[in-house]
């Protein structure tokens, strides 16, 4: 039985999440264990590894960094081991190099780039961008996208975006008057700006390609 850990730092609501997770591997029998835990000892134990994230980059990073192992744990599981990781929303900015949300913060540093302020040129467009987005996929499709068609769209809440330094690195963008990153992924790491459990079919297809990704 695999082991599903998302990790609960104070930051997110929780209880979607782990609903959609509970649907995507019932839809596919997958036979898992689904743990909500903020024990680095039972991440380090885990097959795959979601990150979600709701707030500020700071105050996430903070809530992150201030639980006693966590930052070690996630290093020798994701990095080290290289376990599937999920990042959704604020948890996929955390992958960043830098923050700019409430001051100057460090990320993780498993993907570089930094994490900015949306500033469309288009001054009709509200910021936080808020709502159903389609999704357009770069040329290099990763197994985690697999299936989702062409003009899939996926609900978003966010004021600030993912900046990547290497194109490579950015699987799906929208178009919110320039290009934002949507999905960013990098070895055995995905994330995703938008919010899969709410995101209806697109969401749950990603979710169950994520369970049965062996990258």
């Amino acid at each position: 039985m695999s082991l599903i850990v998302i990790i609960d730092y104070g930051s997110s609501n929780l209880f979607s999440a782990t609903k959609a997770f509970e649907l995507a591997a019932n839809e596919i029998n997958h036979t898992s264990k689904i743990l909500v835990t903020n024990d680095p000892e039972q991440v380090i134990r885990a097959d795959h590894i979601v990150l979600p994230g709701v707030g500020t980059f700071a105050n996430c990073k903070r809530s992150l960094y201030v639980i006693p192992g966590m930052i070690e744990a996630l290093t020798e599981i994701v990095i080290n081991k290289g376990r599937p990781f999920l990042g959704i929303c604020v948890g996929m900015q955390l992958m960043a190099t830098c923050g700019f949300e409430h001051g100057n913060m460090n990320g993780l540093g498993w993907i570089k780039g930094n994490v900015t302020m949306i500033t469309p040129l288009d001054l009709t467009l509200k910021v936080p961008h808020m709502g159903w987005n389609e999704l357009q996929f770069s040329a290099k499709r990763h197994a985690v996208l697999t299936g989702l068609a062409p003009k899939s769209h996926a609900y978003f809440i966010h004021s600030y975006h993912f900046v990547a330094n290497r194109s490579d690195d950015i699987l799906a963008t929208i178009d919110y008057g320039e290009p934002l990153t949507a999905v960013v992924g990098h070895d055995n790491l995905i994330g995703v700006q938008f919010h899969p459990e709410k995101s209806q079919s697109v969401g749950l297809a990603l979710i169950v390609n994520f369970l049965m990704w062996r990258p």
